[in-house]
């Protein structure tokens, strides 16, 4: 276990979200001193854990002195590197809440980072190891934070989401298996709009790697490929892809078949029995079903799992059927490359409801799709000058909308039997909503009223 768990008597822990508070809750468990400081208002239920757990807390601004007391300090994901806060206590230590949970277990990890695909991913891989028997903990970028389910209890292995935000803050955090789905263009804006920058801190994930560890990536993604060509980490790699691949160890695609070959132990199934249709998702099965061979999860428990698995909410999710259309909710896509995928699984004409808080999207990859199937574009959004200003050529009907309950009754008046409604925003959800579930939950609400 970690040397650095008994090193900090005193831990300031910035922002009383889903990460900060989970770090509260572990630090206390082990008997540290531990202040949390959020410069907003904390949610209801994180304040009543902490007050619960007798953990002291501020809200609404940070107390300068108290942090200074410190002597490291634990920086949730959302806060920027550019914050005040941060420039004032430049000279203490900070990590984030993923490096300071790994210093209190030994418990196998499995870290899935990519731009797009790495919830689907992660949580398709925890069914696949429960499913084979393994006591396993699925946390970290979905559901509860890494350090608050520890905080609970330890397990034997944990698959952790992570973000290039979490991913920032490591120093010694090392997984046994790194899974890169993909890296494309995201969160610029926290990267001084440098893809490159973007791509190194996705890269992160390998830093500790060693030769006894793996790195299940994506062949067909020429981003990772070039990163990992860049970076030459030491773990074993394992590629998987569309096509069939060189080498001995890997996942591929051919002739309708999907062959997982891992340490000469092999099993086939065809992509017909995927439960999880469309190309993005044959990624994630085959993302999932490598790092499950690796842990030894049998021939047979994998392909069960991998034909009975049921999508997540709010990616890809069908809605419902009204009067001959179909309404998608794909809200969880917060970037181009996210919508891309989603319009290429259809075969139909699309009425696409887009647009919230850009990234430094360039929407551009998307014209080709857009001309060949997409009728018509909602912009949902604060601004959709964007949206407007690259599709408008391209498309008959591009009209605006300020909420979920008018993109859905413009969207079913637009409609003809056998089209397509799909909401893949493309962007953040923060102008007219709190998250973007609370946007999905919107739509499919609105589709329901239908």
């Amino acid at each position: 276990m970690n040397n650095n768990r008994n090193k900090y008597k005193n831990i300031a822990v910035l922002g009383g979200g889903e990460s900060g508070t989970g770090a509260a809750l572990l630090a206390s468990k082990h008997g540290i001193n531990v202040f949390v400081s959020d410069a907003g208002k904390i949610k209801p239920n994180f304040k009543e854990t902490l007050i619960r757990h007798k953990i002291s807390f501020e809200e609404d601004g940070h107390q300068l002195s108290r942090i200074l007391d410190a002597d490291l300090i634990i920086k949730s994901p959302g806060i920027p590197d550019t914050a005040n806060i941060i420039a004032q206590t430049a000279m203490i230590p900070k990590i984030s809440e993923i490096e300071f949970a790994s210093w209190f277990t030994d418990a196998k990890l499995i870290g899935i980072t990519g731009s797009n695909g790495k919830t689907t991913t992660t949580l398709l891989t925890g069914y696949l190891l429960s499913k084979g028997g393994i006591n396993v903990c699925v946390a970290g970028n979905v559901g509860k934070s890494f350090a608050g389910q520890l905080a609970e209890s330890d397990h034997d292995i944990f698959v952790l989401e992570l973000s290039s935000f979490q991913l920032d803050g490591t120093i010694d955090f090392k997984v046994d298996i790194a899974v890169i789905t993909n890296i494309t263009p995201d969160h610029l804006d926290r990267y001084q709009y440098d893809f490159n920058k973007y791509a190194q801190s996705k890269m992160r994930i390998t830093l500790n790697q060693d030769s006894n560890d793996a790195l299940v990536y994506c062949a067909d993604d020429p981003e990772t490929v070039n990163q990992i060509e860049l970076h030459q980490p030491l773990a074993k790699k394992y590629p998987f892809s569309l096509h069939p691949i060189a080498g001995n160890d890997g996942a591929f695609v051919q002739n309708e078949k999907i062959y997982f070959n891992i340490q000469n132990n092999n099993t086939t199934m065809t992509l017909e029995e995927l439960a999880l249709q469309g190309k993005h998702n044959t990624y994630n099965s085959l993302a999932a079903g490598v790092s499950a061979k690796l842990l030894h999860i049998r021939g047979e428990t994998l392909k069960q799992c991998l034909s009975d698995y049921q999508n997540i909410a709010h990616r890809l999710e069908f809605v419902a059927n009204v009067h001959g259309v179909s309404y998608f909710n794909d809200s969880k896509a917060t970037n181009v490359n996210s919508t891309w995928y989603a319009l290429e699984s259809f075969d139909r004409p699309i009425i696409w409801i887009a647009g919230g808080i850009d990234k430094g999207n360039d929407y551009t990859s998307l014209i080709p799709l857009i001309k060949k199937k997409v009728k018509a574009i909602i912009c949902m959004g604060a601004d959709n000058t964007k949206l407007h200003q690259v599709f408008a050529e391209h498309v008959e009907i591009i009209t605006d909308v300020s909420s979920a309950e008018q993109a859905v009754a413009v969207a079913s008046f637009l409609a003809a039997k056998n089209d397509i409604v799909l909401l893949s925003p493309s962007c953040a959800s923060f102008d007219l909503f709190e998250n973007f579930e609370m946007r999905g939950n919107r739509f499919k609400a609105a589709v329901k009223r239908l």
